[in-house]
């Protein structure tokens, strides 16, 4: 029972991970309509910027803060350049351009800062420490820390304060929040710059767990799951299907990878994801899509 144990907890902590990257898929696809596939590329940029400052000598959080400074500034040239030209476009159209987008933002990451592969130490360690007779991971108590702190954050910024209410507006009709005043662009423009801001988070600690190398752009399509069982439109929701397929694949690498072979963390997660799609296609906490036919 405590090797099951460590097993689940340490599976619900790795998907806090996955829920750091999910989430700012969400914030982007609730108030725009727009499934950003340049997320993952945004969170290579973030780690690879930091890391290569730290190189140079940076100190810590000048790092931080000059790399925060550049998501900032390249979410608003994603909106005014990207997203604003392209408003009313099908959503074909709107996927299309942001996975073009993603090959840009890493072909900049490389042109500015190299291609080699960096190691990030954050100075939190990964040594296992003992918790009522369960080993756990230092490292992914923090990472798990940090995804509620910012889980919490993002909930007051968005259910207590007028931009929160401006997004919750515009994401329920956008037509009806222009005619009340609200202006779009500006909606736009804090959305993408909170996504940069939880790249950054993401990159960081995914950043510190796997290496900051080009493959960690990748890490978009572990969020895809997560996605498809919490809902697109849910920040809960995000945790909560991260939650469901971090314990689920280490649960089932660790229990069936012996009786069908190793390597089921890496596709178990679709196989879960696929059949929420046959039961549930808005996922648990999404908004079904009521439509006048």
């Amino acid at each position: 029972m405590e090797f099951f144990l460590e097993v689940l907890i340490g599976g619900l902590l790795a998907g806090l991970m996955y829920s750091l990257v999910a989430i700012g898929f969400v914030l982007i696809y609730k108030a725009s309509g727009v499934f950003n596939f340049a997320q993952g590329a945004m969170v290579l940029f973030a780690a690879l910027t930091f890391v290569s400052l730290l190189e140079r000598g940076v100190p810590f959080w000048g790092a931080f803060a000059v790399t925060l400074l550049s998501m900032l500034m390249l979410a608003w040239a994603i909106e005014r350049m990207v997203l604003r030209p392209l408003v009313n476009r099908p959503p074909i159209t709107l996927f299309m351009a942001t996975l073009g987008l993603s090959y840009i933002i890493e072909g900049l990451a490389q042109t500015l800062w190299g291609a080699q592969v960096h190691g990030l130490d954050l100075g939190i360690s990964d040594e296992p420490f003992e918790v009522a007779g369960l080993l756990l991971s230092q490292f992914d108590l923090f990472a798990a820390g940090t995804a509620g702190l910012l889980v919490l954050a993002l909930s007051l910024l968005f259910n207590k304060t007028r931009v929160g209410i401006s997004l919750r507006a515009v994401a329920d009709d956008q037509l009806a929040a222009l005619s009340i005043g609200i202006k779009l662009q500006k909606v736009w423009m804090i959305v993408w710059a909170v996504a940069g801001f939880v790249g950054l988070v993401a990159g960081l600690l995914w950043g510190a767990r796997l290496g900051v190398q080009f493959s960690l752009s990748l890490i978009v399509l572990k969020a895809l799951p997560v996605l498809i069982i919490g809902g697109f439109t849910s920040i809960g929701g995000a945790i909560v299907g991260g939650l469901i397929i971090g314990a689920s694949e280490k649960l089932a690498e660790v229990y069936l990878g012996p009786v069908i072979g190793g390597g089921i963390e890496n596709w178990f997660p679709y196989v879960l994801a696929l059949l929420f799609l046959l039961v549930r296609p808005a996922g648990i906490f999404g908004e079904r899509a009521i439509e006048r036919v």
